[in-house]
């Protein structure tokens, strides 16, 4: 893929958890999230493994400690069961949150898991056509960075006409130079590592 394309899906990309950042970090703290998915899963299995990677691994410690009390408490009947159950999930969401760098706020409730961002990359993971959320994606930066392009000029048209627009003139030109900035910093900053920094 040329570079430049790459740069675009990338810019695409933060562009969409710029306008969303909210929406997708509830979707990992729902209990009908990912995490929440995988630890009913690990809960009902006996087995930890697919939890361990939402999880840095120096947090292995603490999340084996919380699964195996659970599994213990789980034993002591439905009640104790579902304190069990949300103890580790509360755990295991809070561990994850901090290998994102991101406070532990609680747990959200079911309807996170289903705004659309997160759904649409769900949805295109479950079909294995993860390349069909590019066009949706690109089609909000390019509506974006349209709109402000727009703005710009109909600003620099009318900017000598009074103290007025020639401020309007810069606020639009502004806006422009630092969206584009800011796609291009996250961008190089993704590129830097292989992650998106958020």
């Amino acid at each position: 893929m040329p570079s430049s394309a790459k740069a675009m899906y990338v810019a695409a990309f933060l562009l969409l958890t710029m306008f969303f950042p909210v929406l997708s970090f509830a979707h990992c703290d729902s209990v009908a999230g990912p995490v929440a998915k995988d630890v009913q899963e690990a809960l009902t299995s006996g087995e930890l493994s697919p939890v361990l990677k939402w999880i840095r691994p120096a947090d292995e410690p603490e999340l084996m400690a919380a699964f195996e009390r659970a599994l213990a408490v789980r034993k002591n009947g439905k009640e104790a069961a579902a304190l069990a159950d949300q103890f580790f999930l509360e755990t295991a969401v809070r561990l994850h949150r901090a290998s994102e760098g991101e406070p532990y706020t609680g747990l959200k409730p079911a309807s996170a898991a289903e705004e659309a961002t997160p759904a649409l990359v769900d949805t295109a993971l479950d079909k294995d056509s993860l390349s069909s959320i590019e066009e949706p994606v690109i089609s909000e930066v390019r509506a974006a960075l349209r709109a402000r392009i727009v703005k710009l000029e109909k600003a620099h048209k009318d900017a000598e006409d009074s103290p007025v627009e020639g401020r309007a003139y810069v606020r639009a030109y502004v806006e422009l130079i630092h969206y584009i900035e800011h796609l291009e910093s996250d961008s190089a900053a993704t590129s830097a590592d292989g992650h998106a920094h958020q």
